[in-house]
């Protein structure tokens, strides 16, 4: 612990279009992004900083060719270099992206672009028929224009609804053709920082999810003072959803302004297979990703029969480390290997990160830094730094960002707010929900409810959402009691939420619905998982305050239901009970 901990060099970001321009001129010879037209292909394809600063200068000119500089621009699709492309080429031409989750039902993608105003769509292979459908019921209505970033769309060169349908390849190739022609629109363009430059509609783990107006100066600010905070290594593999800021700001502007390479996942069936493949040196990962590592790691160990070696070396390690003996590399090889070989960093946000987990990386070599973020805040708002760490916490803001503690309780928690360069313009077309979240101070309410340390440290206690409010007045997190069931054996998922009984409407129980591991239960011989369950729910209530207790134990035989950053949607689970 070092409370003069030094801030990290960092590359100040004005605009989109100037990162894009320093990035090619500060690493003129590293890959800027690296990918497999399909997974199964042998060649990785690189990308030079040059070379991806030329592919979105052309896209960029031919966009202003086709009457688009200043428009809404939809961007719709799996994650791919065609993607990152059109991101920062929407941006740097002054226009406004709108990043749409291609898993979204066809009514709910026309409903964000439609409502936005879009006039032009650029999508993917994977939203193609999607594309198709709602052009044929008669959605899209403000839609003028299509640009596949598919290398085989089998909408090129057609028309669709009567709008015209091309490829991003040959757009570029048009603006390419324009500025070797002495096309210098471009360039010739002042970019307002301040005025709204991307709508990015929130996942929606609530159900309903609301249009985020953010700012190029809220990107490239948040980008430019949260990476202060990170000593980032040289290649990371992108797994994240990029229509989300964690995936698009923090994996996309942070790291190719600082001149990391960036390797594009083709999906999340084989994130395990490239991880070891790749070889990346730091990640950038949601909880749910660490944890299913985490139990593969276990999973592994076990099957060996060297569960038992790997808890026992693991302490040793540790204490080695205490007097200056660091042998992790070399003790945990094998299980590095998993990772590539090469992993040393995993920067994590999203969600709550169970300790342990944190605990069993860093014995193992692998430090996670787990942080803090939200869409509003574009995204991130905090961090813990790669040698100054709290257990619990998810770090201190970072620089210009401020936070207090709306209405603190006797323990000191209260709901987060956030003031800062990094937080949102607004609610898009929703004054009334855009005035709901602001106070008169101009601080921000995240509805996240927390407390600060005395150091300024952020520790987060549950969602104000999630929040079960006892008749007796009493606050229950459940959020803390998940954290708890987490770390017992043979729980792979679980949520905690008051259960509504079909009855005594007024009733409230706290209920666990628990996803077990059946595999490793098995495994330890227990055939029973009801009563399993229910014994080491017994024991943690007997350590909780009375009111906490967990009343009803409830097993599922799948997963929970999950948005496209794997968070479990509350809202779609089931609360009744008998």
């Amino acid at each position: 612990m070092n409370k003069n901990y030094p801030i990290y060099k960092t590359t100040f970001i004005d605009d989109m279009r100037a990162l894009v321009e320093e990035a090619a001129q500060n690493f003129p010879d590293s890959t800027a992004i690296s990918y497999k037209e399909k997974y199964t292909d042998k060649e990785v394809k690189k990308v030079s900083f040059p070379q991806w600063r030329d592919d979105v200068r052309h896209l960029g000119t031919a966009l202003i060719s086709a009457g688009l500089r200043e428009e809404k621009i939809a961007i719709v699709g799996e994650n791919s270099y065609g993607w990152c492309c059109s991101f920062f080429a929407v941006m740097a031409i002054g226009s406004v992206t709108v990043p749409v989750d291609k898993e979204l039902p066809s009514e709910d993608i026309d409903g964000i672009i439609t409502t936005t105003g879009c006039k032009a769509v650029i999508y993917g292979k994977s939203a193609e028929d999607k594309i198709k459908d709602i052009f044929r019921s008669g959605g899209l209505k403000t839609v003028e224009m299509l640009v596949s970033i598919a290398p085989d769309s089998s909408l090129d060169g057609s028309l669709l609804g009567g709008r015209t349908c091309t490829s991003v390849s040959l757009f570029q190739e048009k603006g390419a053709e324009l500025f070797r022609n002495g096309d210098n629109s471009y360039y010739d363009y002042k970019i307002d920082v301040n005025k709204l430059a991307s709508i990015v509609f929130t996942s929606g783990t609530t159900g309903k999810g609301k249009g985020v107006m953010l700012s190029q100066a809220n990107i490239c600010l948040d980008m430019t003072l949260g990476m202060y905070n990170f000593d980032i290594t040289r290649k990371t593999l992108h797994v994240l959803p990029p229509h989300h800021t964690f995936g698009s700001t923090v994996n996309y502007v942070g790291h190719l302004a600082q001149g990391c390479e960036v390797y594009i996942s083709s999906g999340l069936k084989h994130v395990s297979d490239e991880i070891r493949e790749q070889q990346p040196t730091h990640l950038i990962l949601v909880p749910a990703f660490l944890e299913v590592m985490n139990r593969k790691i276990w999973a592994t160990a076990r099957k060996g029969g060297k569960e038992g070696l790997l808890k026992v070396m693991m302490k040793v390690s540790n204490c080695l480390r205490k007097v200056g003996i660091d042998l992790r590399r070399k003790l945990f090889g094998s299980v590095l290997q998993a990772f590539g070989g090469k992993l040393e960093l995993v920067i994590c946000g999203g969600a709550k990160l169970d300790e342990e987990i944190i605990n069993t990386f860093d014995s193992l070599g692998i430090t996670i830094l787990n942080g803090y973020g939200i869409t509003e805040c574009a995204p991130l708002i905090s961090a813990n730094r790669n040698r100054y760490r709290k257990p619990g916490s998810v770090g201190t803001p970072i620089l210009a960002c401020r936070v207090k503690i709306d209405n603190p309780d006797e323990n000191g928690e209260g709901e987060i707010c956030v003031k800062g360069p990094n937080v949102m313009l607004g609610y898009y077309n929703n004054p009334e929900a855009t005035a709901e979240v602001f106070d008169k101070d101009g601080f921000f309410h995240t509805g996240d409810y927390g407390k600060l340390d005395e150091e300024g440290w952020i520790y987060i206690t549950g969602r104000k959402k999630n929040l079960i409010i006892l008749s007796n007045g009493k606050n229950v997190y459940p959020e803390e009691i998940e954290a708890d069931l987490q770390k017992v054996e043979g729980v792979s998922e679980v949520v905690v939420y008051a259960g509504e009984s079909r009855v005594q409407k007024d009733r409230i129980t706290i209920v666990a619905e628990i996803f077990p591991d059946a595999e490793l239960l098995a495994d330890k011989g227990i055939t029973d998982m009801q009563g399993y369950f229910e014994d080491q729910v017994r024991l943690l209530n007997a350590r909780m305050a009375p009111y906490k207790a967990v009343k009803r134990v409830k097993l599922r035989d799948a997963e929970f239901q999950k948005n496209t950053s794997r968070k479990i949607t509350r809202f779609s689970i089931d609360k009744t009970i008998d």
